[in-house]
């Protein structure tokens, strides 16, 4: 867990510099919430990070969940019970809350209840950017949006203001360059102290109990809301109409809107626009645009990923007798994030019907060299690539004929790199085992399900389960690194402790696999020969029809280290000895370890002993023990490790 942000808790009146998801979070507390759930996932993960770093501090309850399913339910049951909550997720992960979510907009809540999206544009850490403003049309739930940390700080707290007003859920959308960008914000209210942290459920069965005959009747209440934020909420803070009055009209929302002001700075065209700046952008209340675009000429919507704006614009001209020549989509990129150059280019496109006019503030800019890339490898001593080549060669020793490698969401993925190549799909949380389950179905190889220790609590579970009720042939392969380490490191039931640092009981995943039905497996990666003799085993048993589970379980590298300096415990550094060394390069292409390079113009690897983590996996592979102990560590140096 982080050092505690102490200048979220910082007096009313302190000027502070936030991170965007650390100013959602101090907006959260100032609002008064007393619950707070989330499953970490970037760009989502710091705000109840924040959350619980504070969280005996301020007073309130916060949990890492074991999915967002999990972590919305449970925010949601305080809001019904009349306590404020929060639930956090990155996009993706309100797929898989999206059950409990559209049942929220039907039954709504008792106290202020906010669902914090951060979405992934340009999906830096995603599998896919989807636009979860569509969740707020689908769910009838509506959706806030800030165009900075500063007004992400205020929005929240309007956010919740909105939610008891309506008694609704709101949604509140995040991206990722408004979650991870610091701003410096003055705050405007002190954290509550007296705050309704103690709940009272009311047994309202027809609300809470959602048969048919109770549904029916909720989603009337339900539409009766939407309409009322459409028809009375078209104003500041969630609509503002800057500059009104001109023939030519900007209608932006979120991240879009800060390119659009900062754009049109640079053109020195501020003035010639009427803006149209979006905090509500579903449902977006038709009065401000009807007010806008009226006796406007042309108008351009700019937004980031999908045209929610553009489509709900076009219904409300139609169904007021607007005419306007409107643009979108047809100028604005639909794909990845927006950035200031391509929202200047589409704005002189709308302008003047051409893109090619000069930006001359820039152009320094674009002389610079580009950065070079940097593609993302596993960490030196990380123990996936030590569980990767055990697999892959018991697999050789098993005889088991081209395996298939199904993988799933975590530093592990980057095993679809070469050498490994043990990650040959990836969709979502738990995906592999469902996968592998129907490779195996259907063919004739063996298949390897690879998932991670929090991605098996997240969602791996059920699809377990089902591979042993089913009478499947694919092994689950679960690499246990203590921690949701992707994310930071945050605790998860395997590890230990909660999300506010209390000791609870550890759920080991062994027993779990154990008690449906799994031949299982436990090896320690640090232990080359020994795991592969045991993994070969496993195979074994697999080929006699056996349902198997291997559990390979060290910390993260990362986290060892860590531990490693907070004890002042000294870990081993390797070296290689050039007069041993033949120069085969199979610790090089067998391990692909950031440690070990070859020098330009070299023909024999050396090891970077910074960057030695003392894993010792390159001294066991070598054929001709040319890789030895630079500096021993402590006797008590694999504490750090375990």
């Amino acid at each position: 867990m982080n050092i505690p942000r102490t200048d979220v808790l910082a007096p009313k009146g302190s000027k502070v510099l936030l991170m965007g998801n650390e100013a959602i979070a101090r907006g959260a507390l100032e609002a008064g919430i007393c619950f707070a759930s989330a499953y970490p996932g970037t760009p989502s993960t710091e705000i109840v990070e924040t959350l619980a770093t504070v969280a005996k501090d301020a007073g309130i309850y916060v949990e890492w969940s074991t999915n967002e399913k999990v972590a919305f339910e449970a925010a949601y049951a305080a809001a019904i019970s009349h306590v404020k909550s929060l639930t956090a997720m990155k996009h993706v992960g309100v797929n898989v809350a999206a059950d409990i979510l559209m049942s929220a907009g039907y039954a709504g809540t008792n106290a202020g209840f906010v669902i914090v999206s951060a979405d992934d544009p340009g999906q830096h850490s995603s599998q896919n950017e989807q636009d979860n403003r569509w969740y707020g049309l689908l769910s009838h739930i509506p959706v806030v949006e800030p165009s900075s940390p500063r007004e992400a700080y205020m929005l929240i707290k309007e956010a919740y203001k909105l939610s008891e007003k309506y008694k609704q859920p709101v949604i509140f959308r995040s991206t990722t360059r408004i979650s991870h960008t610091r701003q410096s914000i003055l705050l405007e209210e002190d954290i509550p102290v007296e705050k309704t942290c103690k709940g009272k459920f009311e047994r309202t069965i027809e609300r809470w109990v959602l048969i048919p005959a109770h549904g029916k009747k909720l989603k009337k209440r339900m539409m009766t809301v939407w309409k009322n934020i459409m028809e009375n909420e078209g104003h500041p803070p969630f609509v503002e109409i800057i500059n009104p009055g001109n023939k030519k009209v900007i209608i932006a929302d979120g991240i879009a809107y800060a390119h659009v002001a900062e754009a049109l700075e640079l053109m020195d065209k501020k003035n010639e626009y009427t803006i149209v700046k979006i905090n509500l952008p579903v449902p977006l209340p038709y009065k401000p645009i009807v007010e806008a675009l009226k006796d406007a000429e042309k108008a351009l919507v700019v937004e980031e990923l999908d045209p929610v704006i553009e489509t709900q614009v076009k219904k409300i001209l139609f169904e007021n007798g607007v005419s306007v020549e409107l643009h979108g989509k047809d100028l604005v990129p639909e794909n990845g994030e927006l950035d200031l150059d391509i929202v200047y280019r589409s704005i002189s496109k709308f302008d003047i019907g051409t893109e090619s006019v000069p930006w001359k503030p820039l152009e320094p800019l674009r002389l610079e060299p580009p950065i070079p890339p940097r593609p993302p490898v596993m960490c030196p001593g990380c123990p996936h690539r030590n569980s990767f080549y055990i697999v892959k060669v018991a697999a050789n020793k098993a005889r088991l004929k081209s395996p298939i490698f199904t993988g799933d969401i975590g530093c592990y993925t980057l095993g679809y790199q070469k050498p490994f190549e043990t990650q040959m799909t990836s969709f979502e949380m738990g995906g592999s085992i469902g996968v592998a389950h129907g490779l195996s179905k259907v063919m004739d190889e063996p298949v390897v399900a690879v998932i991670g220790d929090s991605t098996f609590y997240h969602a791996g579970i059920p699809p377990s389960i089902n591979i042993v009720y089913n009478k499947g042939k694919s092994m689950v392969l679960i690499l246990d690194n203590y921690y949701t380490a992707m994310t930071g490191h945050q605790p998860h039931p395997g590890t230990g402790t909660t999300a506010m640092g209390e000791e609870t009981y550890r759920v080991p995943m062994e027993d779990v696999m154990k008690s449906i039905g799994y031949e299982t497996y436990v090896i320690n990666p640090m232990n080359v020969k020994e795991s592969i003799n045991k993994v070969v085993e496993a195979f074994e048993k697999y080929k006699e029809g056996k349902p198997v589970a291997i559990v390979s379980r060290m910390k993260c590298a990362l986290q060892a280290l860590r531990d490693a300096r907070r004890k002042g415990i000294k870990l081993p550094v390797y070296t290689i000895l050039k007069d041993k060394c033949t120069g085969c390069m199979v610790c090089v292409n067998l391990l692909a370890c950031p440690a070990i390079v070859v020098p330009k113009g070299a023909k024999k690897p050396v090891i970077i002993h910074d960057l030695c983590a003392g894993c010792g996996l390159c001294a066991q592979v070598c054929p001709f023990n040319a890789i030895v102990l630079k500096e021993k560590g402590d006797p008590n140096w694999l504490e750090a490790w375990y």
